[in-house]
């Protein structure tokens, strides 16, 4: 009995060292928007819009999501520098977005348009897209592969806080200080 309560405590230990260790920030979840609410709040109060582009039978993109999203560091950054979404890159509802009007038409391997469109025709997930206004236009940046959180926060600080417009990555990178362990 004394050795179940000694490998108990343990266990119970490295849960907790581990939950501190990979999380800091504000320990909330991220704040997952559809992209129509995205544009509406970027409208009013102009940031990048984050897109992860998913399908529901990629393990990488859950892989993704249990990892890397519930960072608290990565859920902080995406929940208050960017207007997060996430889309379903095989989703069959009817979206408008910027004024168009996006279908899964069942083509291209049964990807929906705005995918098709925000992926530039390459289809591979997950892509996480970065939408950055830019004179009241967006740039589409899309990044495919699975990103671990530590190799997340600089790409997410890079654009939110607009050093894309004023640094190059390799610079940039070499200078970031993450708060991910």
């Amino acid at each position: 009995m004394k050795k179940i309560i000694i490998v108990l405590l343990a266990l119970v230990s490295t849960v907790i060292s581990y939950t501190q260790s990979s999380s800091a920030g504000n320990g909330q979840p991220v704040k997952w928007l559809t992209i129509q609410e995205a544009e509406k709040l970027s409208a009013n109060a102009p940031r990048p819009i984050f897109i992860d582009t998913y399908t529901d039978w990629c393990g990488w993109c859950k892989k993704m999501d249990k990892e890397t999203f519930t960072n608290s560091v990565i859920a902080d950054l995406l929940n208050n520098k960017y207007y997060p979404v996430k889309f379903n890159a095989e989703g069959t509802e009817k979206v408008t977005f910027l004024g168009q009007t996006f279908i899964n038409d069942g083509k291209a391997g049964k990807a929906h348009q705005l995918a098709v469109t925000l992926l530039q025709g390459q289809l591979s997930y997950p892509t996480v897209v970065f939408l950055l206004q830019n004179d009241g236009k967006y740039e589409v940046a899309p990044l495919p592969g699975f990103r671990e959180a530590k190799d997340m926060e600089p790409i997410l600080s890079y654009f939110a806080d607009n050093n894309y417009k004023t640094r190059k990555w390799d610079e940039f990178q070499k200078d970031f200080k993450g708060k991910v362990k």
